[in-house]
């Protein structure tokens, strides 16, 4: 059996062909343009990632040796949001992506009229722009006779898995899946269905929202053009919730964290929805068999995003690779720190109005200082998410954090990142884990691909990093970067 997995993500659409037995065997990836109307405004055009996703999953077929496609994992940019209409399958807007910021003041109205304990207790998440609800409105409002046409049943919505789907499918299926959903800021995690309460909060009409399954089940079945025959799509999950089954994360307790655009890290705590005492999201991790596993998530807005910076922004380098040899050459003396709260701050702070800040300038400071402190704020930022989940959850005790993403290729940056944490970091053998995590829901839905136990077992270590630096330093480096945070957020 092959299975297509498509890994739809923020800055490139990549798609990834994997035998039964769950090794690669095919890559594509296109990166698209991404726009940027104002200041905290993030969009991208729902064709280019149509476009892409269509190219990649043919590039990464003729890279396999065209081999029969027999089912499709789809994993994908959460809370980005699109509508289009259901005849024509056009979309009314450029999608609204999660890191936009627009959406800042309504959220803080409804906060202020304290509507955020009614939403945390539904949804499991905070009021936030992250989340699509306040996005759908935001569309629905802005755009002529959007908000009737959606109240006809008109118009669909859909986070980018459901609006992938209904292009694979020629708009046979309007579909999502629990985890998908759970990020919207419209679902009921605990009821398991789309709330009426939250759908009026958010004046979001309800005909427009998309049916929610499994997060292994039967979406529907493509076009028969675009692969040669008609092919099941089988799996789906957003790409956190998708790595978090790549990394078989299936056990309470176990940890992980993936580094792309941004940084995510989920704590599985299994049949309880655990609600966080220190700004953590509640979110299903996967569900199968109409049982949702749920997790602790901590959100980092900025991850990959700031190497990104070095190379488009600021331009002293040319390629993401040449990061960590730039960041070896840094001084020891200058301590640099790099706030990059480009689009806010997300957990466990959730400021959207925090934009980004270095401190700590010399005249001697260049760019192996900047590259180096890039690295590191990736490292302060999970060491914040760490301490937060061990709070809400003492069960994790000494956890071990498991690592996934682009970014896990640089040594320098793991290494920092044992250290700031005072715990190990395992990095696998298999960095795409996303992908494999859509790949393994797939194959599972077809009874090819084995039990959640068992494919466990199949998980392989290619680096441990053990945290070498000191207690003392170790504090002293987090202090001076709270500082730094509280000093952006006082700004």
């Amino acid at each position: 059996m092959t299975i297509l997995a498509i890994d739809q993500g923020t800055t490139s659409s990549r798609a990834l062909i994997f035998s039964d037995d769950l090794q690669v065997k095919g890559k594509g990836q296109q990166e698209f343009k991404q726009h940027f109307p104002q200041s905290g405004w993030v969009e991208h055009d729902p064709g280019d990632i149509w476009s892409t996703t269509a190219a990649s999953a043919r590039a990464a077929i003729e890279t396999a040796g065209n081999p029969r496609i027999d089912a499709i994992g789809i994993t994908n940019q959460r809370e980005t949001t699109v509508i289009w209409d259901r005849k024509t399958g056009e979309p009314i807007h450029r999608a609204i992506v999660w890191q936009d910021r627009r959406t800042a003041d309504l959220c803080a109205r409804l906060k202020e009229d304290g509507q955020e304990a009614a939403v945390t207790a539904a949804t499991g998440l905070l009021l936030d722009p992250y989340f699509s609800a306040t996005k759908i409105a935001w569309i629905l409002d802005q755009v002529e006779g959007a908000r009737g046409r959606a109240e006809k049943g008109e118009l669909a919505f859909g986070t980018v898995d459901s609006f992938l789907i209904w292009k694979l499918t020629d708009g046979h299926s309007h579909v999502t899946d629990a985890t998908n959903a759970a990020r919207t800021m419209l679902y009921d995690i605990r009821k398991g269905a789309w709330s009426e309460d939250m759908c009026r909060l958010f004046n979001v009409p309800m005909a427009i929202l998309p049916e929610v399954r499994d997060s292994a089940a039967e979406f529907g079945t493509t076009r028969a053009d675009l692969f040669g025959r008609e092919v099941p799509i089988l799996g789906v999950a957003g790409d956190q919730q998708a790595a978090t089954v790549g990394q078989a994360c299936f056990q309470p307790g176990m940890m992980k964290s993936t580094y792309g655009t941004g940084c995510f890290a989920l704590l599985n705590t299994g049949a309880d929805a655990v609600t966080s005492e220190n700004r953590l999201l509640t979110t299903i991790a996967y569900q199968l068999n109409g049982k949702p596993t749920y997790a602790l998530e901590g959100s980092i807005f900025i991850a990959g995003a700031v190497v990104q910076w070095l190379r488009d922004g600021l331009q002293i380098i040319r390629d993401a690779a040449e990061t960590a040899p730039l960041s070896a050459k840094a001084d020891d003396s200058q301590q640099i720190i790099m706030v990059p709260a480009f689009t806010g701050l997300g957990a466990p702070h959730w400021n959207p109005n925090a934009r980004g800040a270095v401190f700590g300038l010399t005249r001697n400071t260049g760019p192996a200082e900047f590259a180096r402190a890039a690295l590191e704020s990736v490292g302060f930022q999970t060491r914040d998410l760490w301490q937060a989940m061990r709070a809400d959850w003492p069960e994790a005790g000494d956890a071990v954090l498991r690592v996934d993403g682009g970014m896990t290729a640089s040594e320098p940056a793991m290494q920092f990142l044992a250290d700031i944490l005072g715990a190990p970091v395992d990095r696998p053998v298999n960095t795409e884990t996303t992908a494999q995590g859509a790949a393994w829901l797939a194959g599972y839905r077809a009874g090819l691909c084995p039990e959640p136990e068992e494919y466990a077992k199949a998980w392989r270590l290619d680096r441990r990093f053990e945290p070498q630096m000191d207690d003392a330093t170790r504090d002293a480096r987090y202090s001076a970067w709270n500082r730094a945070v509280q000093a952006v957020i006082a700004v």
